[in-house]
């Protein structure tokens, strides 16, 4: 049994399956699942887990080397967008429809119970050395 970091067999899994630049995507319980990428969802009840607490477990036994997020979430939901923007990687900015898109390129995508506007993010894997 694992001692430390991500204890959710499934999310393991794929964090030991990635390489640099495969991308995964944490999504809120509204984002459109795209047909044949698999979802990891731990949602539960709605608002719960929510976002930032996936995001920031998983930022800790993931090497990250930048995310997109949706541009619309700087004044729709400014409290997540400030605690992404305390991430210590590059964030690139798209659009919500080409965030949409682009998520059909993740190896996984982890549902969380979130219920605020744009709380979605696409991280890209880095290097460890």
């Amino acid at each position: 049994m694992k001692k430390h970091g991500i204890i959710n067999r499934d999310i393991a899994a794929v964090l030991a399956k990635m390489g640099h630049t495969d991308q995964l995507t944490i999504a809120d319980c509204g984002l459109p699942i795209p047909e044949g990428v698999p979802c990891i969802d731990l949602s539960y009840t709605i608002g719960k887990p929510e976002f930032t607490e996936i995001l920031l477990e998983l930022l800790k036994d993931f090497q990250a080397e930048k995310v997109y997020i949706a541009s619309e979430i700087k004044e729709e939901n400014p409290t997540v967008y400030s605690e992404i923007t305390q991430l210590e990687c590059p964030i690139d900015e798209l659009t919500h429809d080409q965030l949409k898109e682009r998520s059909r390129q993740s190896k996984v995508i982890i549902r969380t119970g979130e219920a605020t506007p744009y709380a979605n993010i696409i991280v890209q894997s880095g290097v460890i050395f």
